[in-house]
């Protein structure tokens, strides 16, 4: 399975649209586009295996592996992109401006809903750049 991460870049933080199938699920939150840099920067485009994880500060969420050069990069709940993210995405069902969204926690539990039949040994996220949305 291929959950679909399409992009848009602004100086300040990184607007996308998560889907499975081509439906629009959730919309997301990330940091801007600075070279891959560690901790301040989304992560390159591309395709990459992803596995459920789980952890007592976000429950069950996303890890997305194979990331170059970077390691520990999640799908997490997260509101507000510059103070809760290190490189990571945040899934949100609404976008409040800039780089901040609401109801994460419910936008990642429809994400996990979708998943929770699939082999993750055969689920991967594509993320892209899209010309608007």
């Amino acid at each position: 399975m291929i959950v679909e991460l399409a992009r848009t870049y602004y100086p300040e933080w990184t607007r996308g649209l998560i889907k499975i199938n081509d439906v629009i699920l959730t919309q997301s939150l990330e940091l801007p586009w600075l070279e891959n840099q560690r901790n301040i920067s989304c992560i390159p485009e591309g395709i990459y295996p992803i596995v459920r994880r789980q952890s007592a500060r976000f429950r069950d969420h996303l890890l997305i592996e194979d990331v170059p050069d970077r390691d520990l990069i999640l799908l997490h709940p997260a509101n507000d992109a510059s103070e809760e993210l290190r490189g990571c995405v945040a899934p949100v069902m609404r976008l409040l401006g800039s780089d901040k969204g609401s109801y994460s926690r419910i936008a990642l539990e429809l994400i996990m809903a979708n998943l929770a039949l699939v082999n993750y040994d055969d689920c991967f996220i594509k993320i892209y750049e899209a010309i608007d949305f």
